[in-house]
């Protein structure tokens, strides 16, 4: 992943390739998907989950160089039903849907508990 030296902030070159690399490196390697009604779905056991049953552990987000509305945020969240690692990808800002809004307003924010180790936390950009 390419971060600036002094700040550890993404540069433009950071993909979300390279983002959902570095947290299937780390463990998180299911994914959960936003459904139209605001849950989340795991790929590993395919229950849905509230938003305030999954733990967010980190959250990187990114915004697209040759397109500022392109805001992405991806998630590093534990499953609460098989206590799979897993990533999610949602949009933020004006391209954001409803459901994803609910998901980012209503996840149990749990960063900086230990799960992800400060070393190996993906760090989030201004």
């Amino acid at each position: 992943m390419t971060t600036d030296e002094a700040t550890e902030a993404p540069s433009d070159e950071t993909t979300l390739t390279d983002v959902l690399g570095s947290y299937a490196e780390e463990g998180y390697a299911a994914t959960l998907w936003v459904t139209e009604d605001g849950a989340l779905r795991c790929s590993e056991c395919q229950q849905d989950s509230s938003p305030e049953a999954v733990k967010l552990l980190s959250l990187r987000r990114l915004e697209g160089a040759s397109d500022p509305d392109d805001m992405v945020a991806v998630l590093a969240l534990r499953c609460p039903n098989c206590d799979a690692g897993a990533t999610s990808v949602v949009h933020f800002g004006p391209s954001a849907t409803p459901a994803e809004n609910e998901v980012l307003r209503d996840l149990a924010d749990e960063r900086g508990t230990g799960d992800l180790l400060a070393s190996e936390a993906r760090p989030e950009s201004d």
